[in-house]
């Protein structure tokens, strides 16, 4: 008797807990269905307009969702200037703009990028699946132009769609870094032999005007309100008479002239030097450089260090 009525009091309990288990799975399994067709359903296609659309509004977050993971990682190491430049080549547009997807008549997605007075259109065609690859071919109307035509490939990774090619060129993001920060350095050693150049050029402008050469860059810089002065020529910009632009760094000094001259010969047969070194070598720029009031250029691998007369020449005056 005594079991029995131990039964009959456990008994109510454990069918509630089952009804309330058997509802909570009821609810699970559904949920964990219904996410599985949907990352079924998302397609190399799928995965594709959501980068190009991400690249239209120049999110760079959404954007590297897109690459593998290799690739992802190097791209989010890239300066920011570098990872935005990577998203405009794949919209051809150079602002952030709205992405519009359609579907065309014959079914394939079409992504449209509208920035301020300019829009381009990305037409999908018909995907070819060669198991974990997936290839997109993709037409671009060029108004007055012919179309462009470019197929991108896409891998499955971890369960997703990658971008792994842009026409025959593979998707490289750690070699592209290197390319591009090299192009770069390239890009400011020739600004900084071009802010040697037009220094040089104040220069001999500031003793035509004043007589003599200053004594310091600063002099030639910004004029005051109230005009040109020999302590503000208006002859360089800010940057350039405090010394530095472009990763690069400014030296200058004035070359007395010897012999028994007077002050006004002394002042007109005095030189320069001007010396270039980057900030950060080996990242803002590799070349050190010097420059005359001969206008012989010279240059060469300092470490970082200044470049001086002996160091081979670059070109010609």
């Amino acid at each position: 008797m005594n079991h029995r009525k131990i039964a009959a009091t456990r008994r109510p309990t454990f069918w509630p807990a089952c009804a309330v288990l058997f509802f909570v799975l009821g609810g699970i399994f559904p949920a964990m269905e219904a996410r599985a067709q949907q990352q079924a359903q998302t397609g190399p296609e799928t995965a594709l307009s959501d980068a190009l659309a991400a690249a239209c509004k120049q999110d760079a977050a959404t954007f590297s969702n897109a690459l593998t993971a290799e690739n992802a990682t190097a791209y989010r190491a890239l300066p920011g200037p570098q990872r935005t430049a990577m998203m405009k080549r794949f919209v051809l547009l150079d602002d952030a703009g709205r992405a519009l997807l359609s579907t065309s008549t014959t079914g394939h997605i079409i992504v449209r990028c509208e920035s301020p007075g300019i829009a381009t259109e990305m037409r999908f065609g018909e995907t070819r699946l060669r198991e974990n690859l997936a290839f997109v071919p993709i037409e671009i109307p060029i108004p007055g132009l012919p179309s462009r035509a470019i197929t991108f490939g896409l891998v499955r990774e971890g369960g997703n769609w990658r971008l792994l090619s842009v026409g025959l060129i593979l998707l490289d993001v750690p070699a592209m870094a290197r390319q591009w920060a090299q192009a770069d350095m390239d890009a400011q050693e020739d600004n900084a032999i071009a802010n040697l150049r037009t220094v040089a050029t104040a220069l001999e402008a500031y003793r035509r005007a004043y007589g003599q050469l200053p004594d310091r860059l600063s002099r030639m810089g910004p004029a005051q309100p109230n005009g040109i002065s020999p302590d503000a020529a208006g002859l360089l910009d800010a940057d350039l008479a405090a010394g530095s632009r472009d990763g690069y760094t400014l030296a200058y000094r004035v070359v007395p002239a010897g012999g028994n001259l007077t002050d006004e010969e002394a002042s007109k047969a005095a030189t320069f030097v001007l010396t270039s070194s980057p900030n950060e070598y080996g990242k803002t720029g590799v070349r050190s450089f010097f420059l005359d009031s001969t206008g012989i250029l010279r240059g060469d691998d300092k470490k970082g260090g200044l470049a001086l007369s002996t160091d081979p020449t670059m070109g010609t005056p």
